[in-house]
């Protein structure tokens, strides 16, 4: 039999990341599976890699054959952040000379007195450049010492709330991630660690399939001042499906693994389809 967790993702701001790098960091439209997954393994304190007494072990081998679904009750609006990283006169920091040596050679009167790590370099302090993996220890290094100011163009989705469906036949495996989600070992964020979740995120669990539960259960509530859809508008709805089948679309954002050096992705499917929403659906009491 087949269970579905809802989850509530809501927030003054979102950012689901798909192609962004470097100075422009975009959202798609909706959450992605990898990021409700990512979200769902930092609450359980699931690690990046596995365990050195076991690593052939795969710390998402049970959250990654969940069906995703996600019902967008508010699709909320885009909202571009223009704005400027790093640069100009910052202190110097004591770690600045064991990674910059021209700054170690030009602050040795202040590393020995007593004004150690007051000293500034103009224009010496700002974002890193080409950055690339060092061949020998794999750590991420800067191919350019000098920094200077980096202009990045971030994108959000602002006053938007999705209902996401998570779908399982173990429902044990669907209520430890409800818990965890609402007491998580690490900190929780939509797509970017600059935006919290708001108010109650799990809705609790109901027996059928994606489409079904869809389906079956009230829009979400929204703020007083927030305007409210007609209660016969139809939300856009995407919901995964375990073969491409007619009708399907690939999507490249099903989570492989989570590595610091980068998390992986493989491609998935899913349907997009207007939900019709029970006109008798119960209204939801939940914590805004």
């Amino acid at each position: 039999m087949n269970h579905v967790l809802l989850v509530r993702l809501a927030a003054p701001l979102q950012s689901w990341g798909v192609a962004g790098r470097f100075w422009r960091r975009d959202t798609h439209s909706r959450p992605t599976k990898s990021g409700v997954i990512g979200m769902c393994a930092a609450a359980l304190g699931l690690p990046r890699e596995p365990p050195p007494d076991d690593p052939g072990s795969d710390p998402l081998a049970e959250l990654a054959p969940l069906l995703f679904g996600v019902r967008a009750d508010r699709p909320g609006i885009p909202v571009r952040d223009f704005h400027t990283v790093g640069a100009g006169r910052y202190p110097l920091r004591p770690r600045d000379l064991v990674t910059d040596h021209r700054r170690a050679a030009a602050s040795v009167d202040a590393a020995s007195g007593s004004t150690f790590g007051h000293h500034e370099l103009e224009g010496w302090y700002g974002a890193p450049k080409r950055i690339t993996a060092d061949p020998r220890s794999g750590a991420l290094v800067s191919a350019e010492v000098r920094r200077k100011a980096l202009i990045t163009e971030r994108w959000y989705l602002a006053d938007a709330a999705f209902l996401v469906g998570l779908q399982h036949t173990e429902r044990e495996l669907l209520e430890r991630i409800a818990h965890a989600l609402e007491h998580p070992e690490r900190l929780l964020w939509l797509g970017r660690k600059s935006c919290p979740p708001s108010g109650q995120l799990a809705l609790g669990i109901r027996p059928g399939t994606l489409a079904e539960v869809f389906g079956a259960v009230a829009l979400l509530p929204a703020p007083s001042e927030t305007p409210r859809p007609a209660r016969d508008d139809r939300p856009w709805a995407w919901i995964e499906s375990r073969l491409p089948v007619p009708g399907t679309g690939p999507v490249m954002d099903q989570p492989v693994a989570f590595h610091a050096m980068g998390p992986r992705h493989a491609a998935r499917w899913e349907t997009r389809t207007r939900v019709t929403v029970d006109p008798h659906a119960r209204d939801w009491d939940i914590i805004l």
